[in-house]
Parts: C-alpha cells; structure tokens; sequence
C-alpha cells in the first residue's frame, strides 16, 4: 500500500495556475497530493498596502487551515521572500511550525538551496515585476552571495496578469538576458551551466525554466528549457514551487 504523502501549499489569491500546474507535477508521484490555502494577495510593488499582504498572521492564519488536513509538510508557494529578505521567509516558516507542529519552507529558500547545489553564483533574472521590486531582489541575492550580472523585467505590477503574458515574451526575455550575461561572462566560463550540479541531475527537456550552458564558443550549447520550476533526477523528479505562473516560476538563468 501506497503511503500517503499530503503538501499543504500557501497561494496568492489571484494566482491561476498555481494549483493544476502543482497537481500536474504530483500526478507521477504515488500517493502524493498537494492541499491549498489562499491568503490574499493583489499586486506586487514596495510600497506599504503591498508589503502587508505578506504579514505573517493572514498566512498563518492559512497554514493553520492546512494543518487541519494533517498535511505532512507546509510551503509558501510564493516568491515575495525575494524582494522582503529571506529573514522574512525564515520567520514565517518558524511561525508556521511553532503554531501547528508541522515542517515549512517556502519557494525563495528552495531556490536558495538549488543554487547551492548547483554551485551558481552568477545568475541572470527574469520577472514579470516593476523595476523597484526586481532590484530589490537584485540587492537581497547580492547579500546572499549571488551576483546578478544581467536580468529583464516586464514592469507588472501583477498579480493576476502575470498569468497573461504569453510564453514567446518570456522567451525574447530569457534569450535577451542570457545574451547580455555571455557577453559579461568571463573566458573561463565553465562549459556547462550545469556543472555544479548534483551526479546525475539535468534540466528537465520539458521544462520551462531558463537555464543557460555557455561553451567556450559562445552560444553552441546554450539552450532554454521549455518548463518551468522543477529538475529531473533520473528515476524520479523534484519540484520547486512558486507564486508565479508556470513560464515565470525560477525565472532565473544560471550564467555560471
């Protein structure tokens, strides 16, 4: 008998895609199901109305209806981490557990911990937020010890219309940005943008998300993935939730 494995997911309001995309991932994986609460979310900006979305008592206030599903683990499938301070993202994933006992994590310390394992330091950004936002995300992977070296943004204020942008204006971004990011690579690039991953991890050939292989040539062996937020290990998959819709999920190319 399968062992049930129930994730309890955090959603913006008005994300549209955050749920059967999450389902699709899951489908492979035997008796796993994914759970979701909603917390109010409308617009992404820095300013004050915009910030207080992400307080942590109405997301709490959500995690606790999951736990009523005695879900085995809880995400803050967003990304709002990025641009608030991964101290944000810590706070609210120790909130979570202290009030339901139940182990938390979130979409922007994931993608913290996949470039560690990917050994990235170098990275090119693409979103669909306003300016002030991607460099706030900018200057707080800098204070993390990644350095942004190129990125693109659709200046959205979101968070509905995310959704609307069409995958052939995320990929003019994604190619645009990877352009800008072999011109500042340095000779010694390494030949995969992939090397400092884990033995026998590569991108997923259905996925999205943007992930840039420059050679010593130049161009050759870049390429973009057409899905986006998770790798495949042979044998089995991993996922990396987001706030964002499946094109804009990890958003970021890793240049080296």
């Amino acid at each position: 008998m399968t062992t049930p494995l129930r994730l309890g997911m955090l959603t913006p309001s008005s994300n549209t895609v955050l749920e059967p995309l999450t389902a699709a991932m899951l489908a492979a994986l035997p008796g796993a199901s994914a759970h979701f609460a909603r917390f109010r979310v409308v617009a992404i900006d820095l300013g004050d109305g915009s910030r207080a979305q992400f307080n942590l008592s109405p997301v709490v206030a959500a995690a606790e209806l999951l736990a009523d599903a005695k879900v085995h683990a809880i995400c803050w499938n967003g990304t709002s981490g990025s641009w608030l301070g991964l101290q944000q993202d810590h706070a609210l994933c120790a909130e979570i557990t202290a009030r339901t006992g139940i182990p938390a994590t979130t979409a922007t310390l994931a993608l913290m911990r996949a470039f560690q394992a990917l050994g990235a330091k170098r990275i090119g950004l693409v979103t669909p937020y306003l300016a002030e936002v991607q460099q706030a995300i900018t200057a707080r992977w800098a204070a993390a010890g990644l350095d942004c070296v190129t990125e693109r943004h659709l200046e959205d204020p979101g968070n509905y219309s995310f959704a609307e942008h069409p995958e052939t204006t995320v990929a003019r971004l994604v190619r645009r940005s990877r352009r800008r990011g072999r011109r500042r690579s340095p000779s010694t690039a390494p030949t995969s943008a992939a090397a400092g991953s884990p033995r026998g991890w590569r991108p997923s050939s259905a996925s999205r998300c943007s992930t840039a292989s420059p050679s010593p040539s130049g161009a050759r062996s870049a390429r973009l993935a057409r899905t986006p937020r998770h790798w495949r290990r042979r044998g089995g998959s991993s996922a990396c939730p987001g706030n964002l819709p499946p094109r804009w999920v990890a958003g970021a190319d890793v240049i080296s």
